[in-house]
């Protein structure tokens, strides 16, 4: 009995372990070579009453505030590149009926490396999609 709570306890630390590295990738998103960029995917709310959508990327943590990028944007999906490896805080500001509203999310593009679950071994980026849509208003 003790030897079965410990695989199970085993089990639980290994899927809860601090790094969320992905279980399941898409091999068509996979690199031959190791990327020093990744893309990140921002999804946006878009609705006919606002006008375009300021989005501000921040290196590091919003209380930092070390401006990476500004732009404005009337789509409901942006993708920037920025360098891999680093805490990327994202803002965006939306004006509807007169009202102001920011949406915060982060993200920390990472790098792994995948031997066994494509056709050929290959570097896939993970952690690099904000979701920065209202929920409410």
């Amino acid at each position: 009995m003790k030897f079965l709570l410990s695989i199970l306890f085993i089990a639980i630390v290994v899927c809860f372990s601090c790094e969320n590295e992905p279980v399941f990738i898409k091999c068509d998103d996979c690199e031959s070579a190791e990327p020093k960029e990744a893309e990140i995917t921002i999804k946006l709310y878009n609705n006919p009453e606002t006008s375009d959508t300021e989005v501000s990327i921040y290196e590091g943590n919003l209380e930092d505030s070390i401006l990476f990028k500004s732009i404005d944007h009337s789509g409901i999906e942006l993708r920037v590149k920025v360098p891999v490896n680093k805490r990327y805080t994202l803002t965006a500001n939306y004006v509807l009926k007169g009202k102001r509203y920011i949406v915060v999310d982060s993200v920390f593009p990472r790098i792994s490396f995948v031997k066994d679950q494509c056709d050929e071994p290959c570097y896939y980026v993970y952690d690099n999609n904000a979701n920065l849509k209202l929920k409410y208003h």
